[in-house]
C-alpha cells in the first residue's frame, strides 16, 4: 500500500517544480479545478466525493492521494466516500458492459 501522506508531499514537490518550467499550464490546471467552487452550487464536501469517485475511474494515484485529504477536511465520512466509491465501481462495471458490447460489433464486422 502507499504510504499516501508522503506520496502526496512527493507529488506536490513534482508539480511544483512543473509549475516552475511551465507556470501557465500549473494556473490552468488550477483555475479549472477552483472553477465550480465559484457557482456554490455543490459544497466542498459532495465536489470532493465526486472528485474521488472520478479519481477511482481514471485510476490517479495522485487525485486519490489529494482528494481524500480535501474530503476530509471538508467533512466527508468514511461511509460517505464508500457509496461514491460504489458509484464509481458501477460505473466502471457499466462501461465494461457496453465496451463489451462493441467488441462483439468489431467482431462481427471483422468476421463477416
Amino acid at each position: 500500500m502507499l504510504e499516501w501522506a508522503k506520496y502526496r508531499k512527493q507529488l506536490s514537490s513534482r508539480v511544483n517544480e512543473l509549475g516552475g518550467l511551465s507556470p501557465a499550464t500549473l494556473d490552468g490546471v488550477r483555475t479549472l479545478g477552483g472553477a465550480g467552487q465559484k457557482t456554490g452550487r455543490l459544497d466542498a464536501r459532495t465536489r470532493e466525493l465526486i472528485a474521488l469517485a472520478v479519481a477511482v475511474t481514471t485510476r490517479c494515484d495522485g487525485c486519490i492521494a489529494s482528494h481524500t485529504a480535501e474530503a476530509a477536511k471538508a467533512g466527508a465520512t468514511r461511509e460517505e466516500i464508500a457509496e461514491a466509491l460504489g458509484v464509481a465501481i458501477a460505473l466502471n462495471a457499466g462501461a465494461a458492459l457496453v465496451y463489451s458490447s462493441r467488441v462483439l460489433d468489431a467482431f462481427d464486422t471483422v468476421n463477416g
